[in-house]
């Protein structure tokens, strides 16, 4: 049990703050356990005036809770730590029912379905590793006999890449991501069109803030709402399959291409309403006229050079920032460095706009080679809109990153090694959550899976801390037998529903 010793605590509410069961109050600035406490000992962890102890020995009617090396101490009524298990009536009851398929999958290409027999969501996990995995079902499928073997598996080595659709500048690559102050992770390399955080993995979750790093990997797969602050960077607001808040601004539209690309596509267009045009984008700045796609239009080079570091022909490094296209320039007249007037002529239009589209300015040349902003045309209203069309909704998504190991192949073979090697060989199939994985090459069984594609609300985290994913592994019956599986603890799958119909 918890003890928290008051002469000691100095009430700075931080074991209050990431109980993961909300079992600690502040009274009197003092920490005081509630009720629901399942002496996780996370408190513990956190307490930096080591004034909170946990006692050996449970309370009352209390349960043992041994599916995670936590060992959770759950009282009537309540549930542990990961919230997977309650305690009702001196017994630990799932708290999820197992979700079974709700669909016919058939064979993907050969024997092996696309989809599992079952999900591991709700299967509740085998600790130690000494043990089957909780469910191993057969079925036969167009004519085939095949096994799943499913477990919910505590895995240490995992985390989430996030991606952001957005040109906005959220901070330098490798920059640290803070949650509550809390480092949980880095600022990722970019993506096209995208910026990417890498939350959590084996270092970050078993360091300092690692169960800070667990909660939100586990948030993020699920699709809750997560705020992080990137140090000397932005704070964004993110919830996988919504729009991305950052720094207090939703993002629209994620880009169509780079600057350059952008020019390429729509170059005959822009051709027809302006003579010259630039594309803003802090990778890749485009200039209609000199781009090739600009002479491909009929274009000769106009004489502007546009604020950036030219690259080649038509293409300028753009500068990282809060304005247009992500780069550092705030209106249109600053796109432009310098007009060489021995090419350009007086009253030339030039179009500057985003890859988005979402902003937009039209500037006529002086005859001194400066510029001034005029009211877009009609026509070239047009044009913007026409990019802009053609860019996808800016949305959050998400792929979960694991290894499996331990409990994750003990429970299905007694030799692991023969799992792994079934995996990449294409004779045994991965799924979390009933949806495919991508098995990463090399040793192990490290994967990718897209959270969008999971079964709603199919991770949890445990306090050690590691995140909790539903594994499910399907193969061939002959397959199974071939690499040593726990044959002894196959079950029918109707037999498997014909018991949960019974309930």
């Amino acid at each position: 049990m918890i003890v928290v010793d008051q002469t000691v605590c100095k009430g700075c509410t931080l074991c209050a703050r990431h109980c993961p069961l909300a079992a600690m109050d502040m009274v009197d600035k003092i920490a005081v356990v509630r009720e629901n406490c399942s002496s996780c000992g996370l408190c513990v962890r956190v307490c930096p005036c080591q004034a909170i102890t946990k006692t050996a020995g449970g309370a009352g009617q209390s349960v043992m809770c041994y599916s995670c090396p936590v060992q959770c101490d759950i009282q009537p009524g309540f549930e542990g730590a990961c919230r997977r298990y309650s305690n009702i009536n001196g017994q630990l009851v799932r708290n999820r029912p197992l979700v079974l398929a709700n669909e016919q999958w058939e064979p993907a290409g050969g024997d092996i379905p696309d989809k599992p027999l079952i999900t591991a969501v709700g299967a509740g996990t085998e600790y130690p590793c000494c043990k089957p995995a909780p469910h191993i079902v057969a079925d036969t499928v167009a004519g085939v006999e095949v096994v799943t073997v499913v477990t919910e598996a505590p895995l240490s080595y995992s985390g989430i890449k996030v991606k952001i659709d957005a040109n906005t500048h959220i901070g330098e690559e490798g920059a640290k991501v803070l949650r509550d102050g809390m480092v949980v992770g880095r600022v990722d390399t970019e993506e096209y069109g995208a910026k990417m955080l890498s939350i959590g993995g084996a270092n970050t979750l078993s360091g300092r803030f690692g169960y800070a790093a667990a909660r939100t990997i586990v948030e993020l797969a699920n699709g809750e709402p997560v705020t992080l602050q990137v140090e000397k960077g932005s704070k964004l607001e993110l919830a996988v399959g919504q729009p991305p808040v950052i720094d207090g601004i939703a993002e629209k539209k994620m880009r169509l291409g780079c600057g350059s690309a952008t020019i390429g596509m729509f170059a005959k267009a822009m051709a027809q309403v302006v003579d010259e045009a630039i594309v803003l984008d802090h990778h890749v700045i485009g200039l209609l006229s000199e781009h090739r796609a600009g002479e491909e239009a009929g274009m000769r080079y106009s004489g502007v050079v546009p604020n950036g570091r030219k690259s080649t022909r038509g293409r300028y490094f753009g500068e990282h920032g809060h304005g247009w296209g992500g780069t550092h320039i705030d209106k249109p007249v600053k796109a432009v460095k310098t007009v060489d007037m021995t090419l350009a002529k007086a009253g030339m239009t030039i179009l500057v706009t985003e890859t988005t589209g979402q902003q937009a300015g039209l500037l006529t040349v002086q005859a001194d080679g400066t510029v001034r902003e005029i009211p877009l045309t009609a026509a070239v209203r047009e044009v913007v809109a026409l990019i802009a069309a053609n860019c996808e909704d800016a949305t959050v998504s998400a792929v979960y990153v694991g290894g499996t190991g331990g409990s994750a192949r003990a429970g299905v073979t007694a030799y692991p090694i023969k799992l792994s090697q079934a995996i990449h060989s294409g004779q045994a199939k991965l799924t979390i959550g009933g949806a495919s994985a991508f098995i990463l090459p090399g040793g192990g069984i490290n994967f990718m899976v897209d959270v969008g594609k999971v079964v709603p609300k199919a991770f949890t985290w445990v306090p050690t801390p590691a995140t909790v994913a539903p594994v499910e592994y399907t193969l061939t019956r002959k397959t199974y037998e071939d690499i040593g599986g726990h044959i002894d603890c196959i079950r029918p799958l109707a037999e498997l529903v014909a018991g949960r119909q019974d309930k």
